[in-house]
């Protein structure tokens, strides 16, 4: 109870602040355009000074390379030729991680900065994104079961890209916020671990051949919560799931994704709080293509259930 009474604490105070930070900021663009006339009286010939400001500095900024976008290339442009050597086809599915929610450049999160960077010489990937924002795995199997647009997707895919998991945390808050305790869920990670399971079945039913990666979960609560405990293992016992399922299917592997959004000196989380930016999928992005690579490390599959 106590942790679910500080979270929507934050939320609260944080849209408060929020709307003081905004107001407090239009007074003072009111106030510093009101200097400015009162000084100079003619407000053309301030902007007409911006402007050549910006073309003497910022053009040059804005044709820099984006280091993130420099990195990926150099460390991972030969891998890239030496995997996809041919057309591939990349399905993507799961919650607002995979849609791409907050990502404020609006490039569909990882899954558009993925198909950016494997084709940014030619085209070697199509990429498909069936991320539905909100979804649990309850509703993802729901949907593998009733959308034929999705599941003949997934037929004909190379690859198969999913993020699954957080949202069945955040229903468990929802469902028993007046009992909140350790134990609902513990519970409900059991009931997670047999429709994750249920998942990879399914997708094995349907494609004996595509790899498989499952993408695992952050923490958006570690940089105000430091402290409770009880939210980092809750995120790590359900990431252990998720990576212990796919270890037991041929060609899936686990990613971790976690420790990427610990400690890290950027903001990494758009407006709301709980969905990463566009730097924030960035980094996802280099992640992925550093494990698809074999420039990170991934979990061995094993041969239990090769359909």
């Amino acid at each position: 109870m106590i942790l679910f009474i500080a979270i929507i604490a934050y939320f609260i105070q944080s849209d408060s602040n929020k709307d003081t930070s905004t107001t407090e900021t239009l007074k003072e663009v009111e106030e510093k355009e009101s200097t400015n006339k009162d000084e100079t009286g003619v407000e053309e010939e301030e902007v007409d000074e911006d402007k050549d400001t910006n073309e003497t500095g910022f053009e040059d900024v804005m044709t820099k390379e984006d280091p993130l976008k420099d990195f990926l290339s150099d460390k991972v442009n030969k891998a890239i030729q030496r995997i996809f050597k041919r057309d591939l086809y990349v399905v993507s599915i799961g919650d607002s991680l995979t849609e791409g929610v907050g990502d404020d450049e609006q490039n569909g999160g990882y899954v558009g900065i993925l198909e950016d960077t494997i084709n940014q010489e030619e085209q070697l990937v199509t990429i498909d994104n069936f991320g539905k924002r909100g979804n649990r795995s309850d509703q993802l199997l729901q949907r593998l079961k009733e959308e034929k647009d999705m599941n003949r997707a997934i037929e004909k895919a190379d690859i198969i890209f999913i993020t699954i998991g957080a949202n069945d945390i955040m229903q468990v808050f929802k469902d028993n916020f007046t009992d909140l305790t350790l134990d609902k869920f513990t519970s409900e990670q059991i009931r997670y671990e047999q429709r994750i399971d249920t998942i990879f079945t399914t997708l094995r039913d349907t494609n004996e051949d595509a790899t498989i990666y499952l993408i695992g979960f952050y923490n958006p609560f570690i940089e105000y919560f430091p402290d409770i405990e009880e939210l980092e293992y809750i995120v790590d016992s359900w990431n252990q799931i998720g990576s212990d399922v796919a270890s037991e299917y041929d060609y899936s592997y686990y990613i971790p994704m976690k420790d990427v959004f610990e400690g890290s000196t950027e903001e990494l989380l758009s407006d709301d709080n709980f969905h990463p930016n566009h730097v924030g999928y960035q980094l996802m992005a280099e992640r992925i293509l550093n494990y698809m690579t074999n420039e990170g490390e991934l979990n061995e599959p094993t041969s239990k259930r090769k359909k």
